[in-house]
């Protein structure tokens, strides 16, 4: 069986893979759709190893074998992947930092003794079972395929809750970016603003409901007097993360959600003057995962973020594409069967 893996840098390869087995405690999942997440090509650039279990880590398919110990899920039943539920046992749990949990964490980045040998982009791959979720009938494999990049959103958006009157602008508008914006929409921000350079992207965020789309350019022109309540650096790019600052208020908050790669230059007496708070927003929690699935349920488009679907074998010169031009496709899917 061959599974899409980075394997060096600038190298994504389809390496043979032995067959997923349905070991104790693990159930086998038959892949129907798995995102491309933008970590997966920071990995294909970066010189570094990158972990394979969390190479294609977008992922909607079917149970099709189940090892022992398994009672959540059944074989036939449609699933995302999620994370563990808090442990209640370790030291973050105890000290009542369950977001924290430790076994939560490593299974988000794949780091716990459970995790994958590779990703979703493989026909097959026999997955921790606890970590499952069921998908509602109702929604779409596309739309299925989207929760965990969509639940990346949630999570950002839920560390900073929008205010109504507040003014909210998201700055970056590729997948991250655009399912923030549906996010705060859905859970009633009024002023969302997104700042984008490429057009097609800020036709899209309009598309997601933002109520106003600008260049970077016509977003500090604009906000150069009164600023944003809260900002969303959603670009993921070093230069962005003083570009954030500039938009907000005084006494504003920037939401740190892009990961950029290598060091990001601050004006620090911007951030003093201003008085600026800053959080960071990291991956998400199982209850999570459920609110969005709600969410989407309820009317969220989150299939407006994809705009291409590739077979298995197209892949590596899909990600190679996307590497040189991340402005190739917004969301990217990849169809394994």
């Amino acid at each position: 069986m061959k599974a899409g893996l980075v394997t060096g840098q600038q190298r994504f390869e389809l390496v043979e893979m032995a067959e997923p087995e349905p070991t104790p405690g693990k159930a086998v999942v038959d892949i129907s759709l798995c995102g491309v997440c933008g970590t997966d090509i920071h990995g294909f650039l970066a010189a570094g190893p990158y972990n394979p279990a969390i190479c294609g880590h977008e992922w909607v398919g079917h149970v099709s074998a189940l090892g022992s110990g398994i009672s959540n899920v059944a074989e036939g039943d449609r699933v995302v992947i999620s994370v563990l539920e808090p442990c209640g046992s370790c030291a973050a749990c105890q000290a009542g930092r369950e977001q924290y949990c430790a076994p939560k964490m490593l299974s988000m980045v794949g780091r716990d003794e459970w995790s994958a040998a590779h990703g979703g982009f493989a026909p097959r791959l026999a997955f921790d079972a606890r970590r499952l979720m069921h998908v509602p009938a109702r929604l779409s494999d596309v739309q299925a395929a989207i929760v965990e990049p969509a639940t990346v959103a949630l999570h950002a958006v839920r560390r900073t809750p929008p205010d109504r009157a507040e003014t909210v602008v998201v700055q970056g508008c590729g997948p991250i970016g655009l399912l923030a914006i549906q996010c705060l929409r859905a859970l009633g921000a009024e002023h969302v603003i997104a700042v984008e350079p490429v057009e097609s992207r800020r036709t899209l965020a309009l598309a997601c409901g933002a109520h106003i789309a600008l260049t970077p350019t016509e977003a500090f022109d604009q906000l150069r007097s009164h600023g944003a309540d809260v900002v969303f650096e959603c670009a993921g790019a070093a230069p962005a993360v003083q570009a954030a600052a500039e938009l907000c208020r005084l006494g504003g908050v920037l939401n740190l959600v892009g990961l950029a790669s290598g060091a990001a230059t601050i004006t620090p007496g911007t951030w003093l003057r201003k008085e600026l708070t800053m959080i960071g927003s990291l991956g998400y929690d199982r209850h999570e995962f459920a609110r969005c699935l709600d969410l989407i349920v309820d009317g969220m488009a989150v299939e407006l973020v994809n705009d291409r679907t590739v077979a298995l074998d197209q892949l590596p010169e899909a990600i190679e594409r996307l590497a040189a031009d991340s402005t190739s496709a917004v969301k990217l899917l990849v169809d394994p069967r």
